[in-house]
């Protein structure tokens, strides 16, 4: 076959000017906006970062003999949190999470730590307020507020929030969860993360149950969340237990050998 050199030259000249097209285009991609979210690393910390927060020579016995249910090693892995950062956690009852927070973000981090006047009233203020007094926890600002408004103005651009055991309580206390959730969204900072951890009702139980049992459905929490604004991003299951026939009350009053042994769910939201 016979090749005609004006073919040659013209398929040369295409050649090239597609060269210098693609080279054109990818050198006018724009940069990423400065204000671009900035990624959360799942996974910042190494084991012995986390080994040092649960292991600490300071924390409390009480505190450690919650360990084994609470799975602190875990839950910080989930979480990511890194130095530095500024994190809220709601409905911190006595301080357990919050002392392992303020651990984790360090002298430079700042935690706020939330409690409703009822949490106060009922069991907390005491141990509470002790707790606060230990110098681990300098970098803990107290919040009292109830969870439809649950974060102070100061408390903007939160790398995270997160929300242990509670979300159900937030359902016979009568909040109003859509200000709530819209409220943590607007305290986030873009690509900042909402976490969730809760007691696992049984399928069709979605609300009835958080009184009685203390317990509600994993989608209800997931339907609430992305009507806020939220997109899910990962789940954990190292608080799951398939064992539990989540019939019985997982209140902390629950009978001893049941105690931390109820099927709960862990779930990450992110803010865009």
């Amino acid at each position: 076959m016979t090749t005609h050199p004006s073919t040659s030259v013209t398929s040369c000249a295409t050649g090239v000017l597609a060269l210098v097209l693609l080279a054109g285009c990818a050198a006018q991609t724009p940069a990423p906006p400065a204000n671009a979210p900035k990624p959360f690393a799942a996974a910042a910390r190494t084991a012995a970062d986390i080994n040092a927060v649960v292991g600490a020579a300071d924390r409390s016995e009480a505190d450690r003999a919650l360990d084994s249910g609470r799975r602190p090693a875990e839950l910080l892995q989930f979480l990511g949190i890194q130095p530095g950062m500024r994190v809220a956690d709601l409905g911190a009852g006595t301080g357990y999470t919050t002392e392992l927070l303020a651990r984790a973000v360090g002298p430079t981090g700042t935690v706020y730590g939330q409690n409703t006047r009822f949490i106060l009233e009922r069991f907390a203020e005491k141990p509470w307020s002790e707790r606060l007094t230990k110098p681990v926890m300098s970098n803990v600002v107290r919040v009292d507020r109830e969870f439809d408004d649950p974060l102070p103005p100061e408390a903007r651009d939160l790398d995270a929030v997160v929300l242990v055991l509670f979300y159900h309580d937030t359902v016979w206390m009568k909040t109003d969860r859509e200000r709530m959730n819209r409220a943590i969204f607007a305290a986030l900072r873009p690509g900042g993360v909402y976490v969730v951890i809760d007691h696992s009702a049984r399928p069709g139980d979605r609300v009835s149950q958080a009184e009685t049992l203390h317990r509600i459905e994993e989608h209800i929490v997931h339907d609430e969340l992305a009507a806020a604004g939220f997109r899910f991003a990962r789940s954990a299951t190292f608080l799951r237990n398939p064992e539990d026939t989540r019939d019985w009350n997982a209140a902390p009053r629950a009978a001893e050998e049941r105690r931390r042994t109820s099927d709960r769910f862990a779930l990450l939201f992110r803010k865009p």
